[in-house]
């Protein structure tokens, strides 16, 4: 084959992956917008949530269009003449909605018995309109949208919306500028929005090129019950988010019930690689994040939760701090057992290798804690504990990594160690007496040194040498230590714990004025 016809081939390829990749996009952005009014809907194409009312419009006795109400009982005979669907297809899909939605009611009903001034939490939330499961708006969340909540701003009362002045609603879509696409899962697509050109949020909503949507039309064949389905996962995660306020839980903004968004706090995604190459002190930052988030779980107001979709994917960073984003797998069931049950029914299955866990009190014991302890050591601890962590820490830090690698401790001991940790760090307790003597320096005020960089890793700054010193005594080693090292930078910065950031300098040429910054020059090397 000749180079250009090669060529032209590669090109007929680019344009035909460039244009699936439009055609995705703007799927999951139209997902987010509602139907302009007047739209008339199709029954084929043209997004689920229109199709889903158009659906739900048609006269209740009409079996032919595969409507599923939760709570409400499919008649597979129908009426005379109309269509079957086939045995028990239906009827499968209906339970899974149910099941999701007596779900999202039990977390909503503890969510509501929480808070104060709700003598009889359960009658009042039996009466509230869950998505699309009340009759009464004919299972259309636009229709529900339209009638008065009370909320400010149109905000919506519905499951997940924090009750709170500061909750998002519909409305706020008017005020989104610069969306743009972050990623997506089995069952949502992330967008990333600015709220009034200043907020920046994540938008939540059903992925309708996702691998849950595709599998449940496939198999059943109604787009509209299994959007309604996919839905009930984003307001699950929605009530969990209102329900575990801790500081390691992304924060619920507010939702839209017209396409079922959330909306949250926006977080960059975890990438491993860049972790590992980041600061220590910021590695131990994040797993401390993580094991406090273990700790709140392992005792939450819903009992103690499993995150059975354990992934780094599922976390997010917020301000350097890790929080949970997906809680769409959280669930607080725990495996049932009894003295005469095989070993087999409180196993904990990894890859690498397994666990039996004691039956105590007719439950296996601990088996969500110890599942998200495990899941925590072998995908955080093991890679981000360790590693350039200070030499006098390191044999505690070990110990940490063995004990839950074999899952001798529980989240409790594992988080006292951690701080435990995070003590002797933050104190300098770590240090070796260093008391490096400023004899061989010259100390410059309120200067800095432009330039004159040295190269060393892991860094505060990927074109320079900028660590964290608890003291001038640390850092004098560090500079000793390091064979380019002539100058001493002090910034007037802090990290989280509350080390002070220095510059390991070449040479001193160029010393300028800055106010609050301080230099060491090394006068022998």
């Amino acid at each position: 084959m000749f180079p250009l016809e090669e060529l032209m081939k590669r090109r007929r390829r680019l344009v035909v992956v460039a244009g699936l990749c439009i055609s995705f996009f703007l799927a999951t952005w139209m997902s987010l917008l509602p139907a302009p009014p007047g739209l008339e809907p199709r029954a084929a194409g043209g997004g689920t949530a229109r199709f889903y009312r158009e659906k739900h419009a048609r006269p209740a006795g009409d079996m032919g269009d595969s409507r599923l109400h939760v709570g409400e009982t499919a008649d597979p005979a129908g009426e005379p003449g109309t269509p079957v669907e086939p045995a028990g297809s239906l009827r499968e899909l209906e339970l899974q909605i149910r099941e999701r939605y007596d779900e999202v009611l039990r977390y909503r009903n503890q969510l509501q018995a929480r808070r104060p001034g709700h003598a009889d939490p359960g009658r009042p939330l039996e009466r509230r309109r869950l998505m699309d499961s009340e009759p009464g708006d004919g299972g259309d969340p636009a229709r529900a949208q339209e009638r008065p909540t009370g909320g400010p701003n149109g905000t919506s009362g519905g499951p997940g919306l924090s009750s709170g002045g500061s909750a998002l609603g519909c409305g706020s879509l008017a005020a989104v500028t610069d969306v743009r696409y972050l990623g997506s899962g089995y069952t949502k697509a992330v967008h990333r929005a600015a709220l009034n050109h200043s907020l920046s949020v994540a938008l939540k909503s059903v992925d309708l090129a996702g691998h849950d949507m595709e599998t449940c039309a496939r198999r059943y064949g109604d787009t509209g019950a299994c959007y309604r389905l996919s839905s009930f996962k984003i307001i699950k995660e929605m009530v969990l988010m209102e329900t575990l306020q801790h500081p390691n839980v992304l924060k619920d903004n507010g939702g839209i019930q017209e396409t079922v968004t959330a909306i949250t706090e926006l977080g960059s995604p975890l990438e491993m690689i860049s972790l590992l190459q980041t600061p220590w002190e910021q590695r131990l930052r994040i797993c401390l994040s993580l094991v406090r988030l273990l700790s709140f779980l392992s005792r939450s107001p819903l009992g103690s939760l499993a995150l059975l979709d354990f992934r780094p994917r599922q976390f997010v960073l917020v301000g350097g701090q890790l929080k949970v984003t997906d809680l769409d797998d959280a669930s607080p069931l725990e495996a049932a057992c009894s003295p005469r049950s095989a070993p087999q029914a409180c196993t904990l299955q990894f890859p690498a290798r397994n666990f039996t866990l004691p039956c105590s009190g007719g439950r296996c014991e601990d088996i969500n804690e110890k599942r998200n302890l495990y899941n925590a050591y072998r995908f955080f601890f093991t890679y981000l504990l360790p590693h350039s962590a200070p030499s006098a820490l390191r044999p505690l830090l070990d110990n940490i990594v063995n004990a839950t690698g074999d899952l001798r401790w529980g989240v409790e001991k594992t988080l006292s160690k951690m701080e435990e940790v995070l003590h002797l760090y933050r104190t300098g307790s770590y240090l070796h007496s260093l008391n490096h003597s400023t004899t061989g320096y010259k100390e410059v005020l309120d200067s800095s040194i432009p330039g004159q960089e040295v190269r060393c890793w892991p860094s505060y700054q990927q074109d320079a040498c900028l660590l964290a010193v608890f003291d001038l005594g640390e850092a004098l080693s560090l500079c000793e230590d390091h064979a380019h090292c002539h100058a001493l930078v002090f910034t007037n910065q802090t990290t989280w714990t509350g080390h002070q950031l220095v510059y390991l300098k070449s040479g001193w040429s160029g010393l300028r004025r800055a106010i609050g910054q301080l230099t060491f020059i090394r006068l022998a090397s």
